[in-house]
């Protein structure tokens, strides 16, 4: 997955006008203009590392002489002590630019830790580690990729990506079989449809309608094992809903397809990353 780079000089030139606004106060009065200095980024955690290229653009929207050497890449393991990359160009470019770029890369770095955390759990079976839409308003793409970065696949981008009858939906129009006989007399034939579950009856109703995903939502390990055996490949199976690190593992053993974490971006734990002029 790659990100347009519009969309990334676009949340960037936003970040800095929230920041600096029309100076920086400290900066503009301390230091000379043109004086030069060299910074690291340098890792103060264990993790994946995500978000290195959006950081380092931070500094050349402010000033495209400054120059980098980049170690690491997105998707590389690092360790506490590393040093990412080095970024040399105007020290007040590097003063300005700091908490933006860092805030971007520890967010970022720390969603793909945590992905690849759970996807490290996991393995050996079926399922693939998914986030949800409880992402930051206007991170949405940055933190999807993220989570790629760490070894997930994404789930739907948006409300036009496929239609998903979730709870509220089936009691506001009256069930399963009812809303998903209207969907499908209005959506074209590329719009898949999947179905939110909280009983092994609203399962077999929403296998017998011909759904394409089935949610399982907020069921125990032993449910969802018999959900498994009644679907037999019938539709994709995406557990939801109180999964953590400790119970992860025995969920993706009752044979699921997907497994959806919301936390995986909306309350994840930036990566520990500083910034050090040299």
């Amino acid at each position: 997955m790659k990100l347009p780079q519009f969309a990334i000089d676009d949340l960037i030139k936003r970040a800095i006008a929230e920041d600096i606004n029309y100076i920086d106060v400290t900066t503009d009065y301390l230091l000379d203009e043109d004086a030069q200095s060299t910074a690291s980024f340098i890792a103060k955690d264990t993790g994946v590392l995500a978000g290195l290229d959006i950081a380092l653009r931070v500094f050349t929207l402010l000033d495209d002489s400054t120059s980098f050497q980049v170690f690491k890449q997105d998707g590389d393991p690092v360790e506490k002590g590393d040093v990412i990359a080095t970024i040399k160009g105007r020290t007040v470019t590097l003063l300005k630019g700091e908490r933006t770029a860092l805030n971007l890369l520890q967010h970022l770095s720390g969603i793909a830790t945590a992905t690849n955390r759970c996807v490290k759990l996991v393995e050996g079976t079926r399922a693939s580690i998914a986030e949800t839409r409880k992402t930051m308003p206007g991170m949405r793409a940055f933190q999807k990729y993220a989570v790629t970065v760490g070894g997930g696949r994404n789930h739907r981008f948006n409300l036009s990506d496929a239609a998903m009858l979730k709870d509220n939906h089936i009691d506001a129009y009256g069930g399963i079989t009812e809303a998903v006989t209207a969907l499908r007399a209005k959506t074209g034939h590329m719009v898949k449809i999947e179905v939110e579950t909280r009983t092994l009856d609203e399962l077999k109703e929403a296998l017998d309608a011909g759904v394409d995903v089935i949610m399982l939502d907020n069921m125990d390990c032993a449910t969802m094992k018999k959900a498994v055996e009644i679907t037999g490949g019938r539709a994709k199976l995406e557990a939801s809903g109180n999964i953590t690190l400790d119970n992860i593992r025995q969920v993706a053993e009752t044979g699921v397809d997907i497994i959806s974490l919301g936390a995986l971006t909306h309350s994840v734990q930036c990566f520990d990353i500083s910034m050090r002029i040299v």
